[in-house]
């Protein structure tokens, strides 16, 4: 009598184990199919073909069922270690993109840095070139203003040394005593550029002769300074007087006889401070 209740109440044990090992595969399996989310369609939940899923109905099946064997985990966790490894493919993928991203921002700023470098050295020397500009359109305003001043006193002479040469009537050979003369005044001059030389030439007669006579005595004057003294010619203006009156001061203007050349040398003390 014992024996056959203890064997009851072992079939009874075994028929309800299979009840329980599907809900909680049911279970197991709608899970993940809730808990998904995404563009990804949801595990489908597996529905048995019957209590025995593909197992045969025997007594050896029936005792061994509930517990779960190699084969049935794996198929019932192949599903789950799919859906894992595309996570992981996409977890990779994201982690090579956000890399990639990262890397290019990198290269952006270096190269926007380099840029923002580049362009302070371009303004730092256009900078020093406009500062030297402005210096060199100081520079030469001054010396504008300077060579302004020298032409506004370049009619400024003042009358400094005079020399008279007399010649002989009919002569224009300079005397020992004229060339001493000229010399005494031509000495004082060397090295000088502040200086220009009137030459004056009278002689007496009439009309073109005296002309003539007294070009004549100035050119022999103007020969003399430039051989000699080395007196640049630019700086001598002869002009022949003919028999024009000269007046002496506090007298009446007269004819002078015979012939004479007046030097007068002029200087401009203004541009050779200007200098």
């Amino acid at each position: 009598m014992k024996n056959r209740i203890f064997v009851a109440l072992l079939l009874s044990t075994v028929l309800a184990l299979p009840g329980f090992a599907q809900q909680a595969d049911t279970s197991g399996q709608a899970a993940p199919a809730s808990q998904s989310a995404g563009p990804r369609d949801p595990l489908p939940a597996q529905t048995p073909t019957d209590f025995w899923d593909g197992d045969d109905p025997n007594l050896i099946n029936l005792i061994t069922h509930p517990f779960a064997s190699k084969k049935y985990v794996q198929r019932m966790t192949r599903p789950i270690k799919d859906r894992l490894n595309e996570l992981d493919e996409i977890t990779e993928s994201n982690r090579g993109a956000i890399k990639d991203i990262d890397t290019r921002a990198q290269q952006g700023i270096q190269l926007a840095s380099e840029k923002t470098s580049l362009a302070d050295q371009h303004a730092t020397d256009a900078a020093t070139k406009a500062q030297l500009a402005q210096t060199t359109a100081t520079q030469a305003s001054t010396r504008v203003s300077n060579a302004e001043q020298v032409v506004g006193n370049l009619d400024q002479y003042k009358g400094g040394a005079q020399t008279e040469i007399r010649f002989r009537p009919g002569q224009s050979v300079l005397s020992k005593p004229a060339k001493d003369a000229l010399d005494e005044m031509a000495a004082p001059l060397k090295d000088q550029r502040n200086y220009i030389i009137e030459v004056h030439g009278f002689s007496s007669g009439h009309g073109q002769a005296a002309i003539t006579a007294s070009q004549k005595m100035a050119d022999s004057v103007v020969r003399y300074l430039v051989l000699n003294h080395q007196i640049p010619v630019y700086r001598i203006y002869a002009v022949s007087m003919g028999n024009a009156p000269t007046a002496a001061e506090g007298t009446a203007a007269k004819h002078v006889s015979g012939g004479r050349v007046e030097i007068n040398v002029m200087k401009n003390d203004l541009v050779s401070s200007a200098q």
